[in-house]
C-alpha cells in the first residue's frame, strides 16, 4: 500500500469524537515508531507544525526538541511571537536559530520558483542536521506535512505536471539522515484544525493565518532582494493589521501581499518615483485544493492602499488579485 495515498475508506475528521480517535491512534503509532529516541521538530509556528508539536508532546513529552529557524523570510515579528507562544504556552524544548544570512545568500539572484523552494527545503534540513549534531539521541525529524502538500508535489501516474514542490515533500535531499515522523500527512487543513482544538490548543493558534514553509520567499516574486523583501514584510503587516481592525481576519481563510520584481512610474513629493506594486490576495477555502475570492469593501481597500503607499518605502501601487483556485494557485509561486 502507498502510505502517501489517503485510503478511500478514511472518514473525514469533522467531529471531536473522530479527532479524539485519530489522536489516540497517532499517539500509539508515534510511540511505537520513536520508542525512547528523540525527535527534532521543524517548528514554523503555523497551524500544521503547532498541531504536530502538541501531538508529539502528548505522545513523547520531553523527547521532542523543537527547532524554530528564522530564515529571514518570516512575517513581521513572526519569530518573536513563535518563541513566546511555545516557550510560555506549551513549555516546549525550543531551540531558536537565526539563519537569515545563510538563506538569503543562497537565494541571491535565484528567480525560478521551484529552485527557490528546493534551496529553502534543502537548507532547512542542513540547519536541522547542524542542530542535531549538538544534541544526543536525535533519530527522527517531525514535519507538519499535510495531504495537499503531497497531492500538489507528486507527479500523478497519468503524467500530469506537479503543481509545485513543497519544501517538506519535493525538496528533501536523498541523503536525509533522519527517519520522518509525519502524523498529519493524510489530513486536509480543516481536519488539522479540528484535531488541534481536540488537543486543547487555543483558538488563536488553531485558526492562525496559514503561512507557507518557504515563507515570504514565494511572495517576493523573482530573485529576492533585501530591500524588496523588507517592503513586502511591511506591506503585509499593514494588511494584517487592517484586517484585524475591521473583522476580516476571522472571516478570511488566508490573506497576504505579493510583491513582484517589476517597477512602474509613480509620483512622490512632486517628483518621479519608481516603485514596486503590492498585490493583495484574500481567499477562502476548506481543504486548500480549491479556493474562492473574498470580497473586500472598497473603503477598507482604500485605507490599506493609502497606508501602504505612504508608509512603505519602495511601493507605489496597490493591486487586487481576483483569481480563484483553479485556475490560479493560492500562492503565486
Amino acid at each position: 500500500m502507498d502510505t502517501n495515498r489517503r485510503p478511500d475508506s478514511m472518514e473525514r475528521i469533522t467531529t471531536r469524537a473522530l479527532a479524539d480517535a485519530f489522536i489516540a491512534e497517532q499517539v500509539k503509532e508515534i510511540q511505537a515508531q520513536v520508542g525512547d529516541k528523540k525527535v527534532l521538530l521543524a517548528l514554523s509556528g503555523g497551524v500544521d507544525s503547532s498541531v504536530v508539536a502538541a501531538l508529539l508532546i502528548k505522545a513523547i513529552g520531553k523527547q521532542l526538541v523543537c527547532v524554530h529557524v528564522n530564515h529571514g523570510l518570516m512575517r513581521k515579528n513572526e519569530s518573536e511571537n513563535v518563541i513566546k507562544l511555545f516557550q510560555d504556552g506549551l513549555d516546549a524544548n525550543l531551540i531558536y536559530v537565526d539563519a537569515t544570512d545563510r538563506f538569503l545568500n543562497l537565494l541571491e539572484k535565484v528567480s525560478d520558483p521551484e529552485q527557490k523552494r528546493k534551496i529553502i527545503g534543502k537548507e532547512f534540513i542542513k540547519v536541522f542536521a547542524d542542530e542535531a549534531r549538538k544534541l544526543e539521541g536525535i533519530s527522527y525529524l517531525a514535519q507538519g506535512t499535510i495531504y495537499p502538500d503531497i497531492l500538489e508535489s507528486i507527479k500523478q501516474a497519468e503524467g500530469k505536471k506537479a503543481v509545485k514542490s513543497h519544501h517538506n515533500v519535493g525538496g528533501l535531499p536523498e541523503d536525509l539522515q533522519f527517519e520522518l515522523v509525519e502524523p498529519l500527512k493524510l489530513l486536509f487543513k480543516d481536519e488539522v484544525r479540528v484535531v488541534g482544538e481536540a488537543l486543547g490548543l487555543p483558538h488563536t493558534m488553531v485558526y492562525r493565518q496559514p503561512f507557507p514553509g518557504p515563507g515570504l520567499g514565494v511572495r517576493c516574486l523573482g530573485a529576492i532582494t533585501r530591500d524588496r523583501l523588507h517592503a513586502l514584510r511591511e506591506a503585509d503587516a499593514i494588511l494584517r493589521e487592517e484586517f484585524d481592525n475591521c473583522g476580516l481576519a476571522e472571516k478570511v481563510w488566508q490573506y497576504f501581499v505579493v510583491v513582484p520584481d517589476i517597477k512602474s512610474v509613480g509620483v512622490r513629493d512632486e517628483s518621479r518615483y519608481e516603485g514596486w506594486p503590492a498585490i493583495i490576495r484574500a481567499i477562502n477555502t476548506t481543504d486548500a485544493m480549491s479556493a474562492t475570492i473574498e470580497e473586500i469593501p472598497y473603503e477598507i481597500l482604500h485605507k490599506i492602499t493609502n497606508r501602504i503607499t505612504h508608509e512603505v518605502d519602495g511601493i507605489n501601487r496597490v493591486l487586487l488579485d481576483l483569481t480563484p483556485k483553479p485556475v490560479g494557485t493560492i500562492e503565486w509561486e
